[in-house]
């Protein structure tokens, strides 16, 4: 598996975490409304958006007659209790936070069939809520509401009076949910969008500006080569000439010995090279391969963009001349000053290759 590939897993990884933990941190509303009659036969109808789910809740409708505790209004205990045995007709279970674990009211109430589960908060705590977990209590609708509607409406049911209570959905809340925290990442989405775009369109401008330059300047480098060219000499190797005479002399481009009816191209210092392999190198590079002489203003042409055009050389290389047991010489080609036979001079020390070169001599 690639490096690239790992980082792409781990970042996907990340995310997904992330992505779970936001949803971790959003809790849902739920929207609560009773109806009862009064003592005069009036219907009351009281609706708030007060409750809210539990961690492990459906999100769900629930709806029927709320029902408390035999005794206890925490409703805690293995035993029956509440007084009734089935789900019809639908009631939901009201009881009060404390004594047990969430878990524990709410199968408590599923074990006799309730609809659903409403648990509301101690004394002391007004309105508030909190986001319960009751993940041993699964598939039954489970809200909490605060301690001050739990007690109107379970003083109301202590009393005698059947309350019919209807569960809805709410909306989402959270850290991600909140109206700011909206606001906030899409102004700060659509500044880092921006900026990406202006990066990219001003980098994607720049290289193609620099990359029009850099052809125009090569474009006019390589017409002033032409030109170059044609002004060099050119000859036609005969029989008897010095560079066919020995293996020894040999084309620095191509690397082979030259021959009789060979058309070279002499350059302005006075080395030759095959004129099909020189030519292109010249093209590109506008100077010798031995010497690194350059034509252009060994011949006077005129170079006014070569300032502009950065040209990649060669590799520093070594150009040797085998003479047999006279001393050679190592020429670098970047070096300026040209050969220096005092500074460079040695003798070759392998007698085998010695020996190559007199046969080849005679």
């Amino acid at each position: 598996m690639g490096e690239k590939t790992q980082h792409r897993l781990l970042l996907l990884l990340c995310l997904s975490g992330l992505v779970h933990s936001s949803a971790g941190m959003v809790f849902w509303t739920a929207v609560v409304e009773i109806s009862y009659a009064k003592n005069d036969n009036e219907t009351v109808d009281k609706y708030c958006e007060c409750g809210v789910y539990g961690r492990n809740s459906p999100l769900a409708k629930a709806s029927g007659i709320v029902t408390l505790p035999k005794g206890d209004p925490k409703g805690c205990g293995p035993d029956p209790v509440y007084n009734r045995n089935s789900s019809s007709p639908a009631w939901i279970a009201l009881v009060k936070r404390g004594n047990c674990t969430f878990s524990e009211k709410i199968n408590a109430a599923k074990s006799q069939g309730a609809s659903g589960v409403v648990v509301y908060n101690v004394e002391g705590s007004g309105n508030s809520t909190t986001h319960m977990s009751h993940s041993d209590a699964l598939d039954i609708v489970a809200i909490m509401i605060g301690n001050t509607q739990g007690m109107e409406i379970f003083k109301l049911v202590k009393n005698g009076t059947d309350v019919h209570m209807h569960i809805d959905m709410g909306s989402p809340h959270g850290p991600w949910m909140d109206t700011y925290w909206l606001y906030f990442l899409s102004i700060a989405f659509f500044i880092v969008t921006a900026a990406s775009i202006t990066y990219f369109v001003f980098i994607s401008a720049n290289r193609l500006y620099n990359l029009g330059i850099h052809r125009r300047a090569e474009k006019r480098l390589k017409s002033e080569a032409k030109k170059a060219i044609k002004r060099l000499q050119v000859r036609t190797l005969k029989r008897g000439d010095e560079e066919t005479a020995s293996d020894s002399h040999m084309c620095a481009v191509c690397i082979e010995s030259y021959k009789a009816g060979e058309v070279v191209t002499v350059l302005t210092c006075d080395h030759i090279f095959h004129k099909a392999c020189i030519e292109p190198w010249l093209l590109e590079r506008r100077t010798c391969p031995m010497c690194k002489c350059d034509i252009l203003k060994a011949l006077g042409v005129e170079e006014e963009t070569k300032e502009t055009l950065s040209v990649e050389s060669p590799p520093d290389a070594t150009v040797i001349t085998v003479t047999g047991r006279e001393p050679i010489y190592e020429v670098p080609l970047t070096d300026t000053a040209g050969p220096d036979p005092e500074r460079h001079q040695h003798l070759y020390d392998n007698r085998a290759f010695e020996g190559e070169s007199e046969a080849v001599r005679g």
